[in-house]
């Protein structure tokens, strides 16, 4: 189970690659080529020498984000996925879970406001209505 609360300092005088090589050491099914189209996707690569804390809440999340889709792990809950993202990386995000919902090995969990669009959904729940 890998958690990132965005909003936490925890990891903010990590640079990305930093927090990522601390995610492979624990993920044995990590995906390092999936992370090398995951930062080009979503345009991290002009910030990898910077540490979290100066990177913005959208920024920040992305890197949280391909992390959690790097890890390789059998379930993954992306919690409000496309919170502060932009419009360029809320398109790559929806494009990886379509080609990702007839994974076999892997199963996502997303939790949002609304389903994603377009992404094939094994089941759909409504919480509090």
């Amino acid at each position: 189970l890998a958690w990132a609360d965005p909003s936490s300092g925890a990891f903010d005088a990590f640079t990305p690659p930093a927090y990522w090589n601390r995610l492979r050491t624990r993920y044995p099914g990590w995906d390092a080529e999936l992370l090398t189209d995951l930062m080009a996707g979503l345009a991290l690569e002009p910030h990898l020498p910077k540490t979290l804390c100066k990177l913005s809440t959208g920024t920040k999340r992305k890197v949280f984000l391909a992390g959690a889709l790097a890890s390789g792990t059998a379930v993954t809950l992306l919690d409000e996925p496309f919170a502060a993202l932009d419009r360029a990386s809320i398109a790559m995000v929806l494009e990886f879970l379509r080609e990702a919902s007839g994974h076999r090995t892997r199963s996502w969990v997303v939790a949002d406001y609304e389903a994603p669009r377009g992404v094939g959904l094994a089941a759909t729940y409504k919480i509090g209505q």
